[in-house]
């Protein structure tokens, strides 16, 4: 079996977008790519922050709104991915409430710290609503919350962010 070519999924989801009647949707795009940085350490090493869009959430918190909800939700990275619920209007929530690890993936990272491939996982995950049709939230309200939990969490310090778009 030959390689398969990487998935484009900012073209995946442009698509998803219009079959959903979204063809007004205003992508928020910057015209130069972010430098690139090199991890510092070894991945087996690293403590990685899982950052998820696809508007996961623990029982007993708030879901998330169906649109343009630029809240945060920190779930416990310790937790089972049976523990996470989901709510989003972008994507079929069948799957991803069979086995939220498709959109929260907490259960296989845990997988890769055990068997050594990953150095440690964040504390807390961070939990978002993917598609703000507001570029001006979404850079103003949504990002710095992300940013903030992240750089704020407790124990070592984040060395790699882990986001999973919806």
């Amino acid at each position: 079996m030959g390689e398969r070519p990487p998935v484009d999924y900012i073209a995946r989801t442009r698509e998803q977008y219009a079959r959903l009647g979204y063809d007004d949707y205003r992508w928020a795009e910057r015209p130069d790519t972010p430098p690139w940085t090199p991890l510092a350490k070894p991945v087996a090493e690293a403590n990685l922050a899982l950052v998820a869009s696809g508007g996961a959430y623990l029982r007993g918190q708030v879901a998330f709104h169906w649109q343009d909800d630029t809240g945060i939700r920190l779930v416990p990275s310790d937790q089972p991915a049976s523990d996470v619920r989901v709510t989003h209007f972008a994507y079929d929530l069948v799957p991803a409430r069979e086995d939220p690890n498709i959109v929260f993936p907490v259960d296989r990272l845990r997988e890769l710290v055990d068997d050594g491939t990953l150095g440690s996982l964040a504390p807390q995950a961070v939990a978002c609503m993917g598609g703000i049709y507001s570029v001006r939230r979404a850079e103003q309200e949504l990002a710095p919350a992300v940013v903030e939990a992240v750089s704020g969490m407790d124990g070592p310090s984040v060395d790699l962010v882990l986001l999973v778009p919806v």
